[in-house]
């Protein structure tokens, strides 16, 4: 994953991707232009084009109808991303396909994790969050993802997703971990799209606190030596200097998250022609190419596909 030309190559970038619950759905995110909520049918011939357009991986999350206090949803049989993941490794072999593992958009309490509710305070059942963290992972697995992507960031999770994978028989499904990501507003269109905003307590508090740099490349390490494949920082423009020192530091393959706000902000100033769309989203992936970055998470990539045809 060398990145020292620093050119933005299709092979470099992942598409994100919302699959809900129904048939023949293509529903436009009114925060994020562009972007969709899709049923595993329409999701199909969206990664079709997206294939031949050059983009060959894609990071897949689950918009489920249901919520309930522990996410259940995420992981019980026929839950919505291992039903997509399904279709598309029946359908579609030249795809790498990677999930996300987390239970926010799962949750009537809008948390990453497994929580213990007391008056007006919460915290995280990390043993709990752990076991349901690791039964997401192995039903993706299953399903035939070739990345399972944690991002609760609950301590540990890598260690014990990689551990489960390996006692069910995945060694080679191979884990993407969200190491380095931050309590950020720029989640804010995301939340819009999941309905995952918190209702119980005030932050995330188990995300990293946004000027605590040390903290961030200490968690790259621990991911590392959990085993994870590819480390990850996240949200990708605000956090440029860990990039840099994650990959000075560990030379190990490092992704970055151009998440929701980030494309909104991009998008919005395009349509009120503060600048040219195509040239802001190329000096975006370059800066971030620049910095380190192997791989990027980003909305912008079928965008990407269609300008470098």
């Amino acid at each position: 994953m060398s990145n020292k030309s620093g050119s933005i190559n299709l092979e470099d970038l992942i598409y994100p991707l919302f699959v809900r619950v129904g048939k023949g759905v293509r529903e436009e995110i009114s925060s994020m232009p562009g972007v969709y909520k899709m049923s595993p049918d329409v999701l199909l011939e969206e990664i079709d084009d997206l294939v031949d357009l050059g983009i060959k991986k894609v990071l897949l999350f689950g918009v489920p109808n249901e919520k309930d206090r522990d996410g259940s949803a995420s992981f019980g049989k026929d839950n919505i991303v291992s039903r997509a993941v399904q279709l598309i490794k029946k359908n579609i072999s030249e795809i790498t396909v990677m999930t996300d593992v987390c239970l926010c958009a799962y949750t009537t309490h809008g948390h990453c994790g497994i929580i213990k509710e007391k008056e007006k305070e919460y915290s995280i059942d990390i043993d709990k969050t752990l076991k349901t963290l690791s039964r997401i992972a192995v039903s993706h697995a299953e399903a035939g993802a070739d990345y399972v992507a944690p991002s609760a960031m609950a301590e540990g999770q890598v260690k014990a997703i990689r551990e489960a994978l390996d006692k069910r028989g995945f060694a080679e499904t191979k884990i993407m971990g969200y190491s380095a990501k931050f309590e950020s507003n720029a989640y804010g269109p995301f939340r819009d799209v999941a309905d995952s905003a918190p209702r119980i307590g005030e932050g995330r508090p188990y995300q990293l606190d946004y000027k605590d740099a040390a903290k961030a490349i200490g968690r790259i390490n621990q991911d590392i030596n959990e085993k994870a494949d590819i480390v990850m920082v996240k949200p990708a423009l605000w956090y440029l200097d860990i990039v840099k020192e994650a990959k000075d530091r560990f030379d190990f393959p490092l992704a970055v998250y151009n998440v929701s706000g980030e494309y909104s902000f991009v998008k919005q100033g395009a349509r009120s022609n503060f600048w040219k769309e195509k040239e802001m989203v190329f000096e975006v992936l370059h800066s971030l190419k620049r910095a380190g970055a192997d791989l990027i998470i980003t909305y912008h990539a079928k965008d990407v596909a269609k300008w470098l045809e």
